[in-house]
């Protein structure tokens, strides 16, 4: 309170306020007058201020240029990213100053597809801005559904759209356009097909047990090989299997691979199990089996997830993502869940030297079904 505006503390109504004066926190209630106009006055539009393109030619024709010019700038990045693409060794790497080192085609490949893009897109605002029509209007608000005259208004008004763009009287503009979005598509194909490597050819049907690397192209030749602990990587003797003990296993050789372990180990790894010979009710697993030793794929045949839960007194094995559960006594048969066929055997034995060594590759395909899947 100051002693220009004495006020009188705790009445109803502070002295001197009329309509739309703020009131203080300290000055008691305050009775409106209910002075609400029925409509508001229009606000109107600023004033408009002309362009440059649209006060003389060369202005116009300089924001052409410019138009052309993001447009262009979108072409060369575009096509330094196919370069790119195909110039710079996956493995290379530089130094980015605040973020560190980085894989230099990432970095080449990302920088081109930003200003490819960025290229069209202020190309794209700057046309509308410099050369479009610059009209401003104010429609009163009619019902929802347009009459017949407007409807008809908004067709023809779409049809001379390109007359009203000026792109039909600006063919630089068109032709950067075309190019730069045509081109802009290449790197989003070039990724897609340039990323899928190497057709699979026999590898989803082969894996490391069939006697070596099993990629693309490859085709090995089958030789037995031991059944080694995961990841100990040391060979198993069939007296140290008890029943009702569960190992991870690989094939001997596959950890010692300098190239490609992951997708290998992705397809041979396996589960070896000890059972009483009684309880097994198949014949083929009893004969592909040693004394009660099974081995069975470890990859589930629904979506290829690890089947890692064995559960010894029921003998079942469960893949802990989506519940498929497989009986070890019937050969792995799927008995609950979303997979459609068994785990495949592995046919095993022993060496001279007592350790556990497979005989024969998988006879089907592991893991989830494709195409080609016999």
């Amino acid at each position: 309170m100051n002693e220009q505006d004495p006020t009188t503390p705790g009445t109803e109504v502070a002295p001197g306020h009329g309509p739309g004066t703020a009131v203080r926190l300290d000055e008691g209630h305050v009775v409106g007058d209910g002075g609400i106009p029925e409509r508001f006055a229009n606000p109107g539009l600023p004033t408009h201020v002309p362009r440059m393109s649209d006060l003389s030619d060369e202005g116009a024709a300089r924001a052409e240029k410019q138009v052309a010019a993001l447009f262009a700038l979108s072409i060369v990045s575009t096509l330094l990213f196919v370069v790119f693409y195909f110039l710079i060794d996956i493995d290379a790497t530089l130094f980015v100053p605040g973020i560190g080192v980085m894989g230099a085609s990432h970095v080449a490949l990302g920088l081109t597809m930003s200003f490819g893009l960025l290229g069209i897109g202020l190309g794209a605002v700057h046309w509308a801005k410099t050369l479009m029509p610059d009209e401003e209007f104010v429609e009163e608000r009619h019902p929802m559904r347009a009459s017949d005259e407007s409807r008809e208004r908004v067709v023809s008004e779409l049809k001379g759209g390109g007359e009203s763009s000026q792109i039909t009287r600006r063919p630089l503009i068109k032709y950067t356009l075309g190019g730069a979005l045509g081109l802009f598509a290449v790197p989003m194909l070039l990724q897609v097909g340039g990323s899928m490597g190497k057709l699979p050819q026999k590898s989803l049907s082969l894996t490391f047990w069939n006697g070596g690397p099993s990629g693309p192209g490859e085709e090995p030749t089958f030789t037995p090989l031991r059944l080694m602990k995961d990841p100990e990587n040391e060979p198993i003797r069939a007296e140290d299997i008890t029943i009702g003990s569960v190992v991870h296993v690989l094939p001997e050789g596959l950890l010692e691979l300098e190239h490609g372990v992951l997708e290998e180990k992705a397809k041979a790894a396996v589960l070896l199990m000890r059972l009483e010979e009684e309880k097994i009710e198949s014949q083929k697993q009893k004969d592909w089996g040693y004394q009660g030793i099974v081995a069975y794929s470890k990859i589930c045949t629904h979506v290829g997830c690890p089947v890692g839960l064995y559960e010894q007194q029921t003998h079942h094995l469960l893949c802990p993502c989506h519940q498929s559960t497989f009986d070890v006594t019937q050969d792995c048969k799927v008995i609950f869940g979303p997979a459609k066929r068994p785990l495949p055997q592995l046919k095993i034995t022993v060496d001279d030297e007592g350790y556990l060594v497979s005989t024969q590759p998988f006879r089907e395909a592991v893991g989830p079904s494709f195409w080609e899947r016999g």
